[in-house]
């Protein structure tokens, strides 16, 4: 392995014991029943395990869109044609995308990352990180090389400690790249073993012919490339996408940084699933925003043990759940925080 990812990889230290103790000490003396509020209680307590503070705050959040292009678009897999990456990059830049409403709705930045698509785009704030103009088509070889996908990984986790500079609390994953749920597929059916029938969706909505194709593209893919689930990287390389890539770096660098990382939906589950095959240390520091509406999420969930927070027949992308998600990560750090104890309050306490 290389010694950056080796070195980035070390930083991921478990969850700080000490203080999701204390919080729970605390969330059982706020004036409620023990445990009345659900997962808001589990959820703040495993944001003060991840920061290392009894009583974290969330302020300062990212969502950061990894964008790429991929070329088993040739396989006709996808509703969309490939020109719509980059123009939904600009509509990105410009603010007109459901993910600009979500962010400002909650607050949030949103930060975009060209990793791959197949234009030159000039736009703005757009970060500039091109590893290659796209993917090749999985279904006739591998996606990338192995040391594309190394560098796609390390630009995350650089983007990361980029946005630390700024001020950042929690991170949201978000992507962009037409015909990207295929390769999240493979790697699905790579990781769980799964059937690929079993595991892809209709994405931007094809139908019955296109969804059949995009099967056949997935088990082509995993049949000229053989990719090995304990080689998570090589995973990456033979079947995946270059913003896939990025995304698992955010997840890592994340985590490296003590902070909650926020995943969205398919795309960016593949990616956690990525991360979690190079560190499984990293896999409570990953809060699950949603589960989507894509077919395969489900066993991507199971397969790393985590329940999202919510369901909302979703499907987009671009890290619209996990804006939403951000709400909730909020609260439940308020309500930690700002709520009375019995003892503050004056209230009597449940008896026995």
């Amino acid at each position: 392995m290389n010694s950056q990812l080796e070195a980035l990889i070390a930083r991921i230290q478990p969850l700080d014991a000490e203080a999701q103790r204390a919080a729970q000490e605390r969330q059982n003396r706020l004036t409620k029943p023990q445990g009345s509020l659900g997962r808001l209680e589990t959820l703040a307590t495993q944001i003060a395990g991840i920061t290392g503070k009894t009583l974290p705050t969330i302020a300062h959040k990212s969502i950061v869109i990894m964008a790429g292009d991929h070329g088993v678009v040739a396989e006709g897999v996808s509703a969309y044609p490939q020109e719509a990456t980059p123009q939904m990059v600009r509509n990105f830049m410009q603010g007109g995308a459901a993910i600009n409403v979500l962010a400002r709705h909650v607050g949030a930045r949103v930060v975009v990352v060209d990793m791959g698509v197949a234009a030159e785009l000039a736009q703005p704030g757009l970060l500039q990180r091109k590893v290659a103009p796209g993917t090749n088509n999985i279904a006739r070889g591998a996606a990338m090389t192995r040391e594309q996908a190394l560098q796609a990984i390390l630009v995350g986790a650089q983007v990361v400690e980029e946005q630390m500079a700024h001020g950042l609390d929690i991170v949201g994953t978000g992507d962009m790249g037409i015909g990207n749920t295929t390769p999240s597929a493979a790697i699905c059916a790579t990781f769980t073993g799964q059937s690929p029938a079993d595991i892809c969706g209709r994405g931007t909505g094809v139908d019955d012919a296109g969804l059949a194709r995009k099967v056949d593209a997935v088990c082509r893919a995993l049949e000229v490339n053989r990719p090995d689930p304990r080689d998570a990287l090589g995973v990456l390389s033979l079947v995946g996408g270059l913003e896939i890539g990025g995304l698992a770096g955010i997840v890592l660098g994340t985590a490296a940084n003590r902070r909650p990382a926020v995943v969205d939906g398919f795309i960016s589950t593949a990616a956690a699933m990525i991360a979690v095959g190079l560190a499984p240390q990293v896999r409570p520091y990953i809060i699950a925003a949603h589960r989507s509406q894509e077919r395969g999420h489900r066993l991507m969930l199971e397969w790393l043990g985590i329940e999202p927070l919510l369901d909302l027949d979703m499907h987009l992308g671009e890290g619209t759940g996990a804006a939403l998600a951000f709400s909730l990560a909020e609260a439940a750090c308020k309500v930690l925080a700002e709520m009375a104890t019995f003892d503050e309050a004056g209230v009597a306490e449940k008896e026995g």
